[in-house]
C-alpha cells in the first residue's frame, strides 16, 4: 500500500482504465489484477479460498471479481492502451530512481503458452519436443536488472518487428541526451532490418556478437597480428569497419574482433557488431556481460506473469504483462526499503512466505485502518519501516491518504 502512494499508481491505473469518477471500478478492477501478480496466481479459479482472507478490501471492493470480469476488462484495452501505461510506468520509474538506462538488455522471453489456437512451436531445449509458446520482448536496465517496456510477438509478427517496437517504447521512456545509451543484445538480433532502425530511428547504439560462420572464421585468422592491441594476458581485439549487406545506410558499421589465448594455435575469436564507435575495452568487458542480467531477471520475477500464457489475444496478454510491470516497480520498492533477507527473496518466495503467510486482523479507528501482523520474520524491520506509517509519508512529501479505499490511512503494528 505505502508504495504505491509513493510511486503513484493510482492515478496511472485510473488513466489507463480510462474511469475517473471518485468510485470508480476499472482502477480497482485493474489494482485486483496487480496485487494478484503479487501472489503469484494466473487467475482465481486455483483457489477461491482467497475470498476468506479480505483480498477484495485491499483493492477497495466489497468482492472478488469472476474471471469474466477480469476479462472484459482486459477485452476493452487496446495493444496501444498498454503500450501507453508502459510508457508512464517507466517514467514513474526514472523519475524515482529505479534505472539509470545507460545499458540496456534486450531479449526474448519465451512463455509456454495452453492456448487452443494454431500457433509456432518451438523447442525449450535441443532434448525437449517442441511445444506452444508465446514469444515477449523485453527491455531492461543492465545495471539494475529493472524493467523498462515488454512488447510481444506472433506468428506473423518476426523478430525485426517485435524489436523495434519495444526499442520505440524505450526511447519514449527515457530523456533525450547526447550520451547515447548502449543496446546489448543477443546473436538473433544481428540482422540488416534491426541495424538500419537503430542508426535511423533511435538515439541508441546497439552491440550484438556476430554469427560464428567458418567465412568469418577464415577473415579473423587472416588479420596480421599487428591488427590486434594487447590489453591483457590472453585478450587482444581488433577493429574495423564494413558495411553490411542489403543495407540502405551509407554509414559503416563497426566490427570488433575479440581474440583470447597466448599461442596461435590455441587462438580463439569471437566477432561483434556495433553500429557506432564506442571504446571497445568497456564495451566487450564490461557492457556486454551485463546483458546476462536479464536471464537473472526472468529467473526472479517470471512468476509475476511472465512464466505461461492462457491465451493469444494480443491486447489482453499485453494488458495483463503491463500490470504485472506494475507489480514488479512496487516490489522492487518494497525489497529496497526492507534490505535483507527480503532483497535475495524471488517473486514466489515473497508471495508465499510474505504477501500470503504473515497472520495479522485489521480494524478501523476514526479515519485510520490499523492492521496488526503477528510473528513477521524480521519484524524489527517491518517496525522500522511501517510503524507510525502515516507520519512516515507526511515527512517525505506523501499524502499518507488512500484513494481506492476512500481516503482512509493505513497504519501497521507488529506482535
Amino acid at each position: 500500500m505505502p508504495e504505491h502512494l509513493r510511486l503513484g499508481t493510482w492515478d496511472l491505473l485510473r488513466c489507463w482504465s480510462g474511469d475517473q469518477a471518485e468510485g470508480a471500478v476499472g482502477p480497482r478492477l485493474a489494482l485486483h489484477l496487480v496485487h494478484e501478480a503479487a501472489l503469484c496466481r494466473t487467475s482465481l479459479r486455483t483457489d477461491r479460498s482467497l475470498r476468506h482472507k479480505g483480498f477484495e478490501l485491499t483493492n477497495g471492493l466489497p468482492f472478488l471479481p469472476t474471471d469474466g470480469v477480469l476479462h472484459d476488462l482486459l477485452e476493452a484495452h487496446t495493444i496501444a492502451q498498454a503500450q501507453q501505461l508502459q510508457v508512464a510506468l517507466g517514467k514513474l520509474r526514472r523519475a524515482s530512481g529505479h534505472f539509470s538506462g545507460r545499458v540496456l538488455a534486450l531479449d526474448p522471453h519465451r512463455l509456454a503458452s495452453y492456448s487452443k489456437r494454431e500457433m509456432v512451436q518451438r523447442r525449450p531445449s535441443a532434448s525437449q519436443p517442441a511445444t506452444k509458446q508465446a514469444q515477449t520482448f523485453f527491455v531492461l536496465d543492465a545495471q539494475t536488472g529493472q524493467p523498462l517496456c515488454l512488447s510481444n510477438g506472433s506468428g506473423a509478427r518476426g523478430l525485426t518487428s517485435a524489436t523495434q517496437e519495444v526499442l520505440q517504447l524505450a526511447q519514449s521512456i527515457l530523456p533525450a541526451s547526447d550520451d547515447r545509451p548502449l543496446v546489448v543484445a543477443d546473436v538473433e538480433h544481428f540482422t540488416v532490418e534491426v541495424l538500419d532502425y537503430v542508426r535511423q530511428e533511435t538515439a541508441f547504439d546497439l552491440l550484438v556478437p556476430l554469427r560464428q560462420t567458418a567465412k568469418l572464421q577464415n577473415h579473423y585468422q587472416a588479420l596480421a597480428p599487428s591488427a590486434f592491441t594487447p590489453h591483457w594476458a590472453g585478450f587482444a581485439i581488433a577493429s574495423e569497419t564494413f558495411i553490411p549487406r542489403r543495407t540502405t545506410v551509407s554509414e559503416p558499421c563497426h566490427r570488433y574482433i575479440q581474440r583470447t589465448g597466448e599461442r596461435p594455435e590455441a587462438y580463439h575469436f569471437k566477432g561483434f557488431c556495433s553500429t557506432r564507435a564506442r571504446s571497445e575495452v568497456p564495451a566487450l568487458t564490461h557492457d556486454f556481460p551485463q546483458r546476462w542480467h536479464i536471464e537473472e531477471f526472468f529467473r526472479f520475477e517470471q512468476d509475476l506473469g511472465w512464466k505461461r500464457a492462457g491465451t493469444l489475444n494480443l491486447h489482453i496478454r499485453l494488458g495483463q504483462m503491463s500490470l504485472a510491470l506494475v507489480c514488479q516497480a512496487l516490489i522492487y520498492q518494497l525489497r529496497k526499503r526492507l534490505g535483507a533477507p527480503f532483497d535475495k527473496w524471488d517473486s514466489l518466495h515473497l508471495a508465499k512466505d510474505l504477501f500470503n503467510g504473515l497472520e495479522g486482523d485489521l480494524r478501523v479507528r476514526k479515519d485510520t485502518i490499523l492492521i496488526t501482523y503477528y510473528n513477521a520474520p524480521e519484524a524489527k524491520c517491518w517496525k522500522e519501516q511501517f510503524e507510525k506509517l502515516p507520519q512516515r509519508l507526511e515527512k517525505e512529501g506523501v499524502n499518507p491518504r488512500i484513494p481506492w479505499l476512500y481516503n482512509f490511512k493505513l497504519d501497521f503494528r507488529f506482535k
